[in-house]
């Protein structure tokens, strides 16, 4: 008997009526979070996002100037992880900003501390 694989549902991200993401929608609802906080501060940041399967990377200036669209195509909304959603609060006001790859926040590595300080 072959076993059927659930795919997890898959959202879109339309930025500026010009450019489409397909995001898992866990990942969105996460992202979705982050932009509201973000922005309800007048807060912009950078968020990069893998294109063509990971292969490219496009990067968005996300301000509240620039229109989005989000498009969720599960029939359940996702459950929230709070810590996902700090440490992408966190990188998304990096100076690097906010990394996204096709399995979730790539995160930055913690600075080093210099010697001699």
């Amino acid at each position: 008997m072959r076993q059927k694989r659930i795919r997890p549902a898959v959202g879109r991200l339309i930025y500026r009526d010009r450019a489409s993401f397909d995001i898992d929608d866990r990942l969105l609802a996460h992202l979705r979070i982050v932009i509201m906080n973000k922005l309800r501060r007048n807060e912009g940041f950078m968020l990069q996002l893998p294109v063509n399967e990971g292969v490219r990377q496009a990067s968005l200036w996300v301000h509240a100037s620039n229109a989005l669209v989000l498009q969720f195509y599960g029939g359940r909304e996702p459950l929230i992880d709070r810590e996902l959603v700090d440490q992408m609060m966190h990188d998304a006001s990096s100076s690097d900003g906010l990394t996204l790859s096709s399995t979730g926040p790539v995160i930055a590595p913690a600075p080093t501390a210099r010697a001699g300080r």
